[in-house]
Protein backbone atom coordinates (compact mmCIF):
# COMPACT_ATOMS: atom_id res chain seq x y z
CA UNK A 1 0.00 0.00 0.00
CA UNK A 2 1.15 3.06 -0.76
CA UNK A 3 0.21 4.56 2.39
CA UNK A 4 2.74 2.62 4.06
CA UNK A 5 6.08 3.58 2.12
CA UNK A 6 4.89 6.88 3.18
CA UNK A 7 4.68 6.15 6.40
CA UNK A 8 8.34 4.91 6.07
CA UNK A 9 9.58 7.90 4.13
CA UNK A 10 8.16 10.25 6.52
CA UNK A 11 9.63 8.40 9.31
CA UNK A 12 13.15 8.61 7.59
CA UNK A 13 12.70 12.13 6.50
CA UNK A 14 11.55 13.52 10.00
CA UNK A 15 14.41 11.46 11.60
CA UNK A 16 17.28 12.80 9.22
CA UNK A 17 15.46 16.11 9.85
CA UNK A 18 16.17 15.83 13.62
CA UNK A 19 19.42 14.49 13.18
CA UNK A 20 20.63 17.41 10.96
CA UNK A 21 21.13 14.93 8.35
CA UNK A 22 20.70 15.92 4.24
CA UNK A 23 17.17 15.25 3.31
CA UNK A 24 18.13 14.43 -0.21
CA UNK A 25 16.63 11.53 -2.39
CA UNK A 26 19.06 9.53 -2.57
CA UNK A 27 20.09 10.04 1.56
CA UNK A 28 16.40 9.05 2.34
CA UNK A 29 15.85 6.63 0.11
CA UNK A 30 19.63 4.92 1.32
CA UNK A 31 18.16 5.38 5.05
CA UNK A 32 14.59 3.90 4.47
CA UNK A 33 15.64 0.99 2.27
CA UNK A 34 15.71 -1.61 5.14
CA UNK A 35 12.59 -0.57 6.25
CA UNK A 36 11.18 -0.37 2.46
CA UNK A 37 12.20 -3.87 2.23
CA UNK A 38 11.11 -4.57 5.71
CA UNK A 39 7.42 -3.42 4.66
CA UNK A 40 7.31 -5.36 1.91
CA UNK A 41 8.31 -8.61 4.15
CA UNK A 42 5.35 -7.50 6.31
CA UNK A 43 2.98 -7.24 2.94
CA UNK A 44 4.37 -10.49 2.16
CA UNK A 45 3.57 -12.13 5.69
CA UNK A 46 0.56 -10.89 6.45
CA UNK A 47 -1.20 -11.26 3.17
CA UNK A 48 -1.92 -7.03 3.15
CA UNK A 49 -3.60 -7.48 -0.40
CA UNK A 50 -6.23 -9.26 0.72
CA UNK A 51 -7.69 -7.50 3.29
CA UNK A 52 -5.29 -4.62 4.51
CA UNK A 53 -7.36 -3.28 7.42
CA UNK A 54 -7.75 -6.02 9.75
CA UNK A 55 -6.13 -5.64 12.74
CA UNK A 56 -3.70 -8.84 12.21
CA UNK A 57 -2.63 -7.28 8.45
CA UNK A 58 -1.83 -3.87 10.38
CA UNK A 59 -0.18 -5.54 13.08
CA UNK A 60 1.71 -8.08 11.16
CA UNK A 61 3.08 -5.60 8.87
CA UNK A 62 4.13 -2.85 11.47
CA UNK A 63 5.73 -5.08 13.55
CA UNK A 64 7.60 -7.11 10.40
CA UNK A 65 8.75 -3.34 9.57
CA UNK A 66 10.28 -2.74 12.72
CA UNK A 67 11.85 -5.84 13.27
CA UNK A 68 13.02 -7.06 9.71
CA UNK A 69 14.19 -3.18 9.12
CA UNK A 70 16.29 -3.25 12.10
CA UNK A 71 17.69 -6.37 11.79
CA UNK A 72 18.60 -5.11 8.04
CA UNK A 73 19.85 -2.03 9.25
CA UNK A 74 22.41 -3.38 11.23
CA UNK A 75 23.51 -6.65 9.60
CA UNK A 76 22.87 -5.84 6.21
CA UNK A 77 23.64 -2.18 5.88
CA UNK A 78 25.83 -1.58 8.61
CA UNK A 79 24.10 0.58 10.66
CA UNK A 80 23.80 1.24 14.29
CA UNK A 81 20.35 0.35 16.26
CA UNK A 82 20.85 2.41 19.57
CA UNK A 83 17.73 1.67 22.32
CA UNK A 84 16.18 4.90 22.13
CA UNK A 85 16.00 4.45 18.04
CA UNK A 86 14.21 1.01 18.51
CA UNK A 87 11.62 2.67 20.75
CA UNK A 88 11.02 5.71 18.65
CA UNK A 89 10.76 3.47 15.38
CA UNK A 90 8.93 1.00 16.73
CA UNK A 91 6.14 3.63 18.27
CA UNK A 92 6.60 6.07 15.57
CA UNK A 93 6.07 3.57 12.66
CA UNK A 94 3.56 2.07 14.40
CA UNK A 95 1.38 5.08 14.61
CA UNK A 96 2.28 6.34 11.14
CA UNK A 97 1.19 2.85 9.41
CA UNK A 98 -2.45 2.54 11.97
CA UNK A 99 -3.22 6.18 10.58
CA UNK A 100 -2.17 5.67 7.44
CA UNK A 101 -4.61 2.48 7.24
CA UNK A 102 -7.21 4.10 8.89
CA UNK A 103 -7.60 7.31 6.34
CA UNK A 104 -7.10 4.99 3.76
CA UNK A 105 -10.03 3.02 4.98
CA UNK A 106 -11.85 6.01 5.52
CA UNK A 107 -11.11 7.37 1.71
CA UNK A 108 -11.73 3.97 0.01
CA UNK A 109 -15.38 4.39 1.89
CA UNK A 110 -15.89 7.54 0.45
CA UNK A 111 -15.16 6.81 -2.94
CA UNK A 112 -17.56 3.70 -2.67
Amino acid sequence: MAIDVAAVVLFVAVGRRNHDEANSITGVLGTAAPFLIALAVGWLVSRSWTSPFTRAAIATTWISTVVVGLALRRLVFGDGIATPFIVVATITLGVLIIVGRVIAKRLSRSRS
